[in-house]
């Protein structure tokens, strides 16, 4: 069964419940994590909680010098998904044994496998980052000293199920062996 990101303007209500979360949470924890670092953590956002989510999301647009329409819209933005998930990295620098590359990679796993728990519990989701995961104001309400703010997953319920995926080329480019 393949996953289809599906983005926030086309997610609507119910959203997962904490249950439906935790399980996702467990899929992802099933990740390789090289020496059991846990490199990520996920912060869930909805509720009531989502309206301050949006008032951070329209300061960060102010503090990148968009106007007061800008600000309103990355705010609406922002309550598009009825769950939105903060995903933080918590990376040792100097781990003896693991390389930040793999912490990475541990990250992307872990992201990978949330998404596909969503996708079979019958949610859509996308993994959101750009410009906005690096605003102070952003990463001090999501982490902790020392961590880095990844980005949002949004969930919801699809309006609609995905046509399918948009990449090119299929197995055939992806896959290719290698010979010395």
């Amino acid at each position: 069964m393949s996953r289809y990101s599906v983005g926030p303007k086309h997610l609507v209500e119910p959203g997962p419940d904490d249950e439906q979360l935790a399980l996702m949470v467990q899929a992802a924890l099933r990740a390789p994590d090289h020496g059991e670092l846990l490199p990520y953590r996920f912060k869930a956002v909805r509720g009531e909680a989502r309206q301050q989510m949006a008032e951070l999301f329209a300061a960060a647009a102010r503090a990148a010098g968009k106007d007061e329409a800008g600000a309103e819209l990355d705010a609406e933005r922002a309550l598009r998904p009825p769950v939105s998930v903060a995903v933080v990295a918590r990376l040792d620098m100097g781990h003896p044994q693991v390389p930040v590359h793999e912490q990475w990679a541990a990250i992307g796993g872990a992201l990978a496998n949330f998404l596909n728990a969503a996708h079979l519990m019958g949610y859509g989701g996308k993994m959101l980052s750009g410009a906005k995961v690096r605003d102070p104001g952003l990463a001090a309400a999501f982490c902790e000293p020392g961590e880095i703010l990844v980005g949002w997953i949004a969930l919801g319920t699809p309006l609609r199920r995905p046509a399918g995926p948009s990449r090119k080329g299929g197995v055939e480019q992806a896959l290719q062996f290698w010979r010395s």
